[in-house]
Protein backbone atom coordinates (compact mmCIF):
# COMPACT_ATOMS: atom_id res chain seq x y z
CA UNK A 1 0.00 0.00 0.00
CA UNK A 2 1.31 3.50 -0.89
CA UNK A 3 1.61 6.48 1.43
CA UNK A 4 -1.31 8.54 2.07
CA UNK A 5 -0.85 12.24 0.77
CA UNK A 6 -2.71 14.40 2.67
CA UNK A 7 -1.31 17.60 1.37
CA UNK A 8 1.53 18.11 -1.05
CA UNK A 9 3.89 18.33 1.76
CA UNK A 10 2.20 16.20 4.40
CA UNK A 11 2.07 12.42 3.95
CA UNK A 12 1.19 9.35 6.17
CA UNK A 13 3.27 6.43 5.99
CA UNK A 14 1.95 3.57 4.69
CA UNK A 15 3.58 1.69 8.07
CA UNK A 16 0.88 3.88 9.91
CA UNK A 17 -1.99 2.40 7.94
CA UNK A 18 -3.95 -1.27 8.39
CA UNK A 19 -7.08 -2.42 6.31
CA UNK A 20 -9.08 -4.78 7.79
CA UNK A 21 -12.58 -6.24 5.69
CA UNK A 22 -15.52 -7.59 6.71
CA UNK A 23 -18.94 -8.43 5.05
CA UNK A 24 -20.71 -5.18 4.04
CA UNK A 25 -24.09 -4.25 4.59
CA UNK A 26 -24.18 -2.29 1.78
CA UNK A 27 -24.98 -2.47 -2.21
CA UNK A 28 -24.21 -6.74 -3.56
CA UNK A 29 -26.91 -9.06 -3.73
CA UNK A 30 -26.29 -12.56 -2.95
CA UNK A 31 -22.62 -11.65 -3.02
CA UNK A 32 -23.09 -9.81 -0.30
CA UNK A 33 -23.14 -13.09 2.31
CA UNK A 34 -19.99 -14.60 0.28
CA UNK A 35 -17.16 -11.60 -0.01
CA UNK A 36 -15.66 -9.29 2.27
CA UNK A 37 -15.86 -5.73 0.55
CA UNK A 38 -15.92 -3.53 3.58
CA UNK A 39 -12.92 -2.10 4.25
CA UNK A 40 -11.92 -0.35 7.42
CA UNK A 41 -8.75 1.98 7.60
CA UNK A 42 -7.28 1.67 10.95
CA UNK A 43 -4.80 4.92 11.34
CA UNK A 44 -2.61 4.60 14.89
CA UNK A 45 -2.47 8.12 15.09
CA UNK A 46 -1.26 8.54 18.56
CA UNK A 47 1.63 6.89 17.46
CA UNK A 48 2.03 8.70 14.36
CA UNK A 49 5.34 10.49 13.60
CA UNK A 50 3.24 12.71 10.52
CA UNK A 51 1.10 14.53 13.02
CA UNK A 52 1.84 17.00 15.69
CA UNK A 53 -0.06 16.89 19.40
CA UNK A 54 -2.11 19.67 18.84
CA UNK A 55 -2.87 18.12 15.47
CA UNK A 56 -3.51 14.47 17.44
CA UNK A 57 -6.01 16.48 20.38
CA UNK A 58 -7.79 17.85 17.49
CA UNK A 59 -8.53 14.80 15.60
CA UNK A 60 -9.69 13.25 18.27
CA UNK A 61 -11.81 16.31 19.75
CA UNK A 62 -12.95 16.69 16.02
CA UNK A 63 -13.88 12.78 15.79
CA UNK A 64 -14.55 11.20 18.87
CA UNK A 65 -16.82 8.71 17.15
CA UNK A 66 -13.57 7.25 15.20
CA UNK A 67 -11.72 7.02 18.22
CA UNK A 68 -11.12 3.92 19.48
CA UNK A 69 -10.50 2.94 23.28
CA UNK A 70 -6.83 1.56 21.54
CA UNK A 71 -6.15 5.03 20.21
CA UNK A 72 -6.95 4.02 16.17
CA UNK A 73 -8.29 6.38 14.95
CA UNK A 74 -11.25 4.34 12.20
CA UNK A 75 -12.50 4.85 8.64
CA UNK A 76 -15.01 2.24 7.16
CA UNK A 77 -16.19 2.37 3.79
CA UNK A 78 -18.93 0.23 2.46
CA UNK A 79 -21.06 1.93 0.02
CA UNK A 80 -20.10 -0.28 -2.94
CA UNK A 81 -19.44 -3.62 -3.98
CA UNK A 82 -16.08 -3.31 -4.66
CA UNK A 83 -13.27 -3.78 -1.94
CA UNK A 84 -10.49 -1.80 -3.77
CA UNK A 85 -13.41 1.28 -4.09
CA UNK A 86 -14.13 1.03 -0.76
CA UNK A 87 -10.66 1.38 0.02
CA UNK A 88 -10.30 4.88 -2.18
CA UNK A 89 -13.12 5.63 -0.58
CA UNK A 90 -11.39 5.16 2.99
CA UNK A 91 -8.69 6.60 2.33
CA UNK A 92 -10.05 9.89 0.73
CA UNK A 93 -12.48 10.30 3.61
CA UNK A 94 -8.88 9.95 6.39
CA UNK A 95 -7.29 12.64 3.86
CA UNK A 96 -10.09 14.82 4.07
CA UNK A 97 -10.65 14.73 8.08
CA UNK A 98 -6.79 14.98 8.25
CA UNK A 99 -6.83 18.72 6.33
CA UNK A 100 -9.76 19.96 8.04
CA UNK A 101 -7.29 19.67 11.19
CA UNK A 102 -4.24 20.23 9.81
CA UNK A 103 -4.12 24.09 11.10
CA UNK A 104 -5.71 25.50 14.75
CA UNK A 105 -8.96 27.58 13.66
CA UNK A 106 -8.70 31.33 14.82
CA UNK A 107 -9.74 32.37 17.42
CA UNK A 108 -12.78 34.54 17.60
CA UNK A 109 -12.21 38.32 18.24
CA UNK A 110 -15.15 39.48 20.19
CA UNK A 111 -16.50 43.25 18.84
CA UNK A 112 -18.49 45.73 20.74
CA UNK A 113 -21.76 46.82 19.62
CA UNK A 114 -21.35 49.88 17.60
CA UNK A 115 -23.52 53.23 18.98
CA UNK A 116 -25.64 52.97 15.46
CA UNK A 117 -26.59 49.65 16.16
CA UNK A 118 -27.80 50.27 19.59
CA UNK A 119 -29.72 53.39 18.20
CA UNK A 120 -31.09 51.55 15.00
CA UNK A 121 -32.29 48.65 18.05
CA UNK A 122 -33.92 50.94 20.51
CA UNK A 123 -35.52 52.99 17.68
CA UNK A 124 -36.95 49.07 16.33
CA UNK A 125 -38.34 48.60 19.78
CA UNK A 126 -40.29 51.95 19.87
CA UNK A 127 -41.66 51.33 16.42
CA UNK A 128 -43.16 47.92 17.40
CA UNK A 129 -44.34 48.97 20.18
CA UNK A 130 -46.36 51.92 18.68
CA UNK A 131 -47.72 49.74 16.41
CA UNK A 132 -49.22 47.18 19.13
CA UNK A 133 -50.26 50.04 21.23
CA UNK A 134 -52.44 51.17 17.52
CA UNK A 135 -53.29 47.95 17.28
CA UNK A 136 -55.35 47.97 21.33
CA UNK A 137 -59.16 49.08 21.76
CA UNK A 138 -58.92 52.31 22.60
CA UNK A 139 -60.78 53.53 26.02
CA UNK A 140 -63.67 55.46 23.81
CA UNK A 141 -64.91 51.58 23.19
Amino acid sequence: MPHLEVTDEWTIPATELKFRYARSSGPGGQNVNKVATKAELRFEYRRSTALTSAQKSRLQRRYPGHVTLTGEFVVASDGTRSRKQNEHDALTRLAAMLRSIQHAPKPRVATKVTLAQKRRRVEQKRYKGAQKRLRSRSDLD
